[in-house]
């Protein structure tokens, strides 16, 4: 077995634990079993230094972190949120910490807290450390060789086919778009928003190339449009809503808005999809 260093990036660390899973005879390889790999691959790779634990604990403050063990112990510790309820969200939380433990534990020996935020924003520019970990964890959980054969990069894809994939993977919904997001061709921007402003937003690199982006970095909440399905004030408990808009709501552009409340937290939301219908 190849031992990767901790200079190893996100990608060359998902596509060799990828490789040694895809090996392991009957195994079930979807969802990824992130507790049980985390373990394995850590006793193998550094037998010095695994991860020991992980479990969940009352967490008032942040959503789940990565620790070293106690003086008198070895290894580390991967302590979650008790209270997520969504097995998918906690999937995704699992691996995100175990990215850390990969690729981060050694610049940072006393540990690392992530809040809600580091766990489902992926953009680049929010904070390199945790895109590294959430881009270790999409790359882990929902590998694109496989995702392309569900949702083929041509197609629009609706929410009822991405939440079939985020079955597939075991991982929450916004996980799952934000991961179609990255390959696609069709020119679609994932808005996520939350009490009638846009909390921030991902573009498909064709939906960002002709210019369909929101920047939410260190900027002012911007509003979400007035016409859109995301500006509705009544709740949908688990059902999602779809509209035709004229060039007035999103972007100045004829778009559909595909809605649906998310599991995680209460955010909305809102899959745009700009290709003419």
């Amino acid at each position: 077995m190849t031992i990767l260093t901790k200079q190893q990036s996100p990608y060359k660390w998902a596509y060799k634990l990828t490789n040694i899973l895809n090996a392991v005879p009957g195994l079930s390889r979807f969802p990824v079993d992130v507790k049980l790999t985390a373990e394995e691959i850590s006793r193998n790779l550094y037998p010095d230094d695994p991860i020991s634990m992980i479990k969940g604990a009352s967490l008032p403050s942040f959503e789940a972190g990565l620790f070293k063990a106690p003086a008198h112990k070895k290894g580390w510790g991967i302590i979650y949120n008790k209270d997520i309820s969504s097995p998918g969200r906690l999937n995704f939380t699992l691996a995100h910490e175990f990215g850390h433990y990969l690729i981060h534990r050694l610049e940072h020996p006393d540990g690392i807290q992530c809040g809600e935020q580091d766990l489902v924003r992926w953009d680049s520019e929010y904070r390199q450390m945790e895109h590294e970990a959430n881009v270790f964890a999409a790359n882990l959980l929902m590998p694109l060789d496989d995702y392309r054969l569900q949702v083929p990069a041509n197609i629009k894809a609706s929410i009822e086919l991405i939440s079939q994939c985020a079955n597939r993977y075991g991982v929450s919904l916004v996980a799952a778009i934000l991961r179609w997001l990255e390959y696609t061709e069709s020119k679609s921007v994932l808005v996520v928003s939350r009490d009638g402003f846009v909390l921030w937003a991902r573009s498909s690199q064709s939906a960002y190339k002709s210019g369909f982006y929101l920047k939410t970095s260190n900027r002012q909440p911007i509003p979400v449009p007035e016409k859109s399905l995301a500006s509705e004030t009544i709740f949908l408990q688990m059902t999602s809503m779809s509209a035709k808009h004229n060039n007035d709501v999103w972007f100045g552009q004829y778009c559909e808005e595909m809605l649906i409340n998310s599991e995680l937290y209460d955010f909305k939301l809102s899959l745009i999809h700009l290709n003419r219908y």
